[in-house]
């Protein structure tokens, strides 16, 4: 079982980061995670449905929209980044408020999530976009 180290995810996010602020500083539009073709998603995208909805959809809600249990990942991933998503998923994550409380467990030992994050990262990113419709997704090449 593959697990991620503490510096080897530091290394990773300051990677990770670095890439973005030249992105910003070039004013180039950041490239997409996934690629959608005549409505069908590439090979990474449908990954990232399939372990999406083997392992958070009884959590999150079919396609990402949320569960009386859990918020809907099309939301957050409208304002979260890549790296942050990672962290919530890898370390889990308490919020309670007045209103209500809920805990995210950490996946971070879980390696058919784990090693999965940028599949699934793309599959919630282009149901964010709006790019992509609820329901399994067709692949490109069927």
């Amino acid at each position: 079982m593959r697990v991620l180290r503490p510096v080897a995810l530091n290394v990773a996010a300051l990677a990770l980061g670095t890439g973005l602020v030249f992105a910003a500083e070039s004013n180039q539009p950041t490239e997409k995670p996934y690629t959608i073709t005549d409505g069908k998603v590439d090979r990474k995208t449908f990954n990232g449905w399939r372990r999406y909805t083997e392992s958070c959809l009884r959590c999150h809600g079919p396609d990402g929209a949320g569960s009386s249990y859990a918020p809907s990942l099309v939301d957050s991933t409208k304002h979260l980044s890549q790296d942050e998503f990672n962290e919530i998923v890898i370390n889990g994550r308490t919020n309670v408020n007045v209103a209500s409380g809920n805990v995210m467990p950490p996946f971070g030992e879980v390696e058919d999530v784990v090693s999965y994050l940028d599949d699934i990262w793309a599959y919630l990113k282009a149901r964010a976009d709006g790019v992509l419709d609820r329901g399994r997704p067709p692949r490109i090449g069927d």
